[in-house]
């Protein structure tokens, strides 16, 4: 980008310099914030002026608690499979700012396009009269994967068939916006530029108040209320869920974010099945019926019985409920062909054929390959355009004609020669510059904005705002990647202050309170894990922790204790054979073998890899997750990557020490969840999953330390290590008096009910928890086996006698009894959780594939 120099300039409304001296005018490319000769625009002075009484560090602050608070909302962009780097989402404090006046006619313009793709929509998947009088060429339809002709003539309840559609638009050199591009099968960005208003307001609320800021509350009302109507025809109390890929989603932020703000639950395909005609939600309380579902998933993955067979994603029959008109689907199936570029050129034509009128807001400049005219005009000037696939994919680039060599445009030309009806060319139209905040001090870059509308009873009605981005580099002069770009919130200045509105209606607010109650069994699964994951990690480093301060006490640790509690490591861990089989060499040097037990992220059931498992079971249920849970699970990562640094050369001098934070966030995570989360099934089965495993080690724990009889100090040793591992040490003393039999130890951490760490005090809780689930019942054929199981273990424990636990064996030289109580507790709990699991969590296999599915390659 080519500039030309500016000069420095005072403003009128204070001593201090505005930041209109901060880059150079712009060539060739309008200016968001100031006029040719450098004065700020009358919309942006307020800000310009509160913004240029900021020095680098203030400004800096702000946005680092910008950042800050995007982290601790968990708010994220292209997610990667690694649970500790997901990508934070990125936001520039300096908003994209638009004049009530001008935002009118902006506004009248999306509401016009959004009209006309309605029409489309309906004209294409019902009498194609678009079709028939050539207006649109049979190719660009028929061709495009995106229609879907098991869709023809179904339609959705009300006055429209799109639902939600979102617009890609940039200002010309001129000052004219001019829209590039549409999104109407999964529209997404409406959530992020909620999360954005939010965290700008309160980063700078003084700005965002003296500005009279339109809010985005009324367009998310508006956005609720539709998807509350689609179904009255049948019940006045729909069921309402959004349809997610799932956690690995670019955009699963933005869709657990609105499940939450909007108040419906979020499913993922698995979660919902088709029966008699009807989709029905698998929940813990059996099936309930769904009439809505805001989808965030692409059209041919939706139905795998219809439309992709290897789909993961979608729901086997769904279209067949839809095309029965017993579900409705926002945006409906089939509303992604609306997205091929090769529309764009023909849409005046097509107004003027079903409206009558010229659209108000232009598209950029388009070409369509498949006409020979429009091919040769290509070729001939492929050096000032941009080529797109026309049909558009998650995976397809665009080409920019004025980057490429010789060779390559020769390359390209042939390609788009073999089969011309594949591609589209547009104008080149460099983005406005727009302030952005980079690198210490304000900086120009080219900037898109994306606005969306939503149908209403008569109209559309259009977010007063968007999600507007900037590119970070500054070779670019266009935004061509999100996650490249920092995002911007996007004021419209209102001609006076908005009245607040008030919450929805009390009709919809009680169907969402029953909704809570009713989870998809997915949902109370990942908690289940989340709980055990989380609490298998936790002993595993108390142990750990505890036999660093053994073998780097003031007194040599015997050889005896030494390899016991090595040996109790590999066992509490599963990270096997490890000690088990040491020989005298590894025993001397074990520090090789403990950092791998601790940092190795593929090795089942070390440290690393327990935490991994458990944050990606949270980021499973990342909706059911409050903000202080989130905070936590980010100190979490924090810590880990603190612990890697420390173990990047060994064992660091006080390997304890480095567990501590790990230990005091998982404990802070557990006194969350019993302080502050409802008693609903979710905080149950969480809670189910945190008492059985915790039961499980414990059980392992003792068995492992103490069915091995030792010499007296040794033994002493080993019983104070499984004692201060459950911080239980000083408690035993105080009862005790230093007298260090093992039968009072199994006293304290077996059949003490007011331990809260000890083997009955898990088992009586498991029972009081399972009372309350729902479908255990007690029926003709007495308890439910969950409930007998738990029966057993609980009087296997209370019936026990310590001292013939305590007991050697002298054939086996072992604590025999003791070693198969704790065998049979092992299995009994073994067995709990897999009961649990085949009763309330969902097992559907996923879908087969007959035959490969055959894909285009070279778009």
């Amino acid at each position: 980008m080519q500039f030309q120099s500016g000069n420095f300039v005072t403003s009128v409304m204070d001593e201090k310099p505005t930041l209109s001296s901060a880059y150079d005018t712009p060539m060739n490319a309008y200016d968001e914030a100031f006029t040719e000769d450098r004065q700020p625009r009358e919309h942006w002075k307020s800000l310009l002026q509160s913004m240029g009484n900021l020095n680098s560090e203030e400004m800096l602050d702000r946005q680092r608690r910008a950042q800050r608070i995007l982290r601790e909302d968990g708010a994220t962009y292209n997610l990667t499979s690694d649970p500790l780097t997901p990508s934070v989402w990125s936001l520039d404090l300096m908003p994209n700012i638009i004049p009530t006046d001008e935002w009118i006619n902006i506004e009248q313009g999306l509401t016009q396009r959004s009209t006309l793709f309605d029409l489309i929509l309906k004209d294409i998947y019902g009498p194609q009269e678009l079709l028939k009088s050539g207006i649109i060429p049979s190719e660009i339809i028929f061709s495009h994967p995106g229609f879907l002709r098991q869709c023809h003539g179904i339609t959705v309840p009300g006055k429209h068939d799109l639902l939600l559609h979102a617009v890609d638009l940039v200002r010309g050199p001129s000052g004219q916006f001019q829209i590039i591009g549409d999104r109407t099968q999964a529209p997404h960005g409406a959530g992020y530029a909620l999360e954005n208003r939010t965290v700008v307001s309160r980063v700078i609320p003084n700005s965002f108040r003296e500005n009279q800021v339109r809010r985005l509350a009324g367009f998310f009302q508006s956005f609720k209320n539709m998807l509350s109507t689609l179904a009255c025809e049948w019940t006045d109390t729909p069921r309402i869920v959004m349809l997610t890929p799932g956690a690995l989603s670019s955009t699963y932020f933005e869709q657990a974010y609105l499940s939450n703000y909007l108040g419906f639950p979020l499913v993922q395909g698995s979660d919902l099945t088709v029966r008699n005609g009807a989709v029905w939600m698998k929940s813990l309380n059996g099936l309930a019926r769904v009439d809505v579902i805001l989808r965030r998933v692409d059209d041919v993955y939706c139905d795998q019985a219809e439309l992709k067979a290897d789909s993961f994603l979608g729901v086997p029959g769904l279209l067949e409920v839809v095309r029965a008109g017993n579900v409705v689907l926002a945006n409906p199936l089939g509303s992604g062909v609306l997205e091929a570029p090769a529309l764009v050129k023909y849409l005046p034509a097509i107004s003027d054929f079903l409206m009558g009128e010229q659209l108000t807001l232009p598209s950029v400049s388009s070409w369509w390959c498949g006409d020979k005219a429009d091919l040769a005009y290509v070729i001939s000037n492929i050096s000032n355009l941009i080529i797109k696939p026309a049909i558009r994919r998650h995976d397809s680039n665009s080409i920019y004609g004025h980057l490429l060599t010789t060779e390559q445009k020769s390359d390209t030309i042939e390609k788009i020669k073999k089969r011309p009806h594949l591609y589209v060319a547009q104008s080149y139209i460099p983005g406005s510059m727009a302030p952005i905040w980079l690198d210490g001090k304000t900086q120009a870059r080219p900037s898109l904005l994306r606005a969306f509308t939503v149908a209403n009873p008569t109209s559309y009605t259009v977010m007063p705002g968007g999600l507007s981005r900037a590119g970070e580099s500054a070779k670019e002069t266009i935004v061509s990647n999100i996650s490249t770009s920092k995002s911007k919130d996007t004021w419209v200045i209102a001609a006076e202050p908005e009245e607040q509105t008030t919450g929805t209606a009390e009709q919809i607010l009680l169907q969402d309170e029953a909704l809570q109650a009713n989870l998809p069994s997915r949902v109370v699964e990942n908690l289940f894990w989340m709980g055990r994951y989380a609490e298998r990690a936790e002993v595993s480093m108390r142990l750990l922790r505890t036999i660093f301060k053994q073998m780097n006490g003031i007194d040599p640790l015997p050889d005896e204790s030494r390899r016991t509690l090595l040996e109790m490591a590999s066992i509490q861990t599963g990270c096997l054979p490890g000690f088990m089989e040491a020989d005298e060499e590894l025993l001397a040097n074990p520090e090789e073998e403990l950092v791998a037990i601790i940092t190795d992220g593929n090795r089942a059931g070390s440290i690393k890899a327990n935490l991994q498992a458990m944050l990606s079971c949270g980021e499973q249920v990342k909706e059911m997750l409050s903000a202080d849970t989130r905070i936590i699970i980010n100190e979490l990562r924090d810590h880990i990557h603190e612990l890697d640094r420390a173990y990047l050369n060994g064992l660091p001098s006080a390997p304890e020490e480095s567990l501590d934070s790990l230990v005091t966030s998982l404990l802070a995570l557990s006194g969350l969840n019993h302080e502050s989360m409802l008693r609903g099934l979710d905080w149950t089965f969480q809670e189910i999953g945190r008492r059985t495993e915790r039961a499980l080690q414990t059980a392992t724990l003792l068995r492992s330390a103490l069915t091995k009889p030792l010499s007296s100090v040794p033994q002493q040793q080993i019983l104070e290590s499984v004692l201060l591992s459950v911080e239980a040490l000083i408690s035993f003393r105080r009862r005790y008096r230093n007298r260090a039999r093992v039968a009072y130890g199994l006293d304290l951490l077996m059949i003490d009910g007011t331990n809260p760490r000890s083997l009955l005090y898990q088992v009586e809780q498991l029972r009081k928890y399972i009372k309350e689930l729902p479908r255990n019942q007690t029926t003709r054929a007495g308890l439910s086996p969950e409930n007998k199981i738990i029966i057993k273990s609980l009087n296997d424990i209370q019936l026990a006698d310590l001292e013939a636990l305590a007991k050697v064996d002298e054939d086996s030289n072992s604590r025999l009894s003791l070693e198969q109580l704790m065998t049979e507790l092992l299995e009994q709990l073994e067995q709990f959780t897999v009961l649990i699991s085949e009763k309330y969590f969902d097992h559907t296999a996923g879908p087969q594939s007959l035959i490969k599915a055959i894909e285009e390659t070279d778009l």
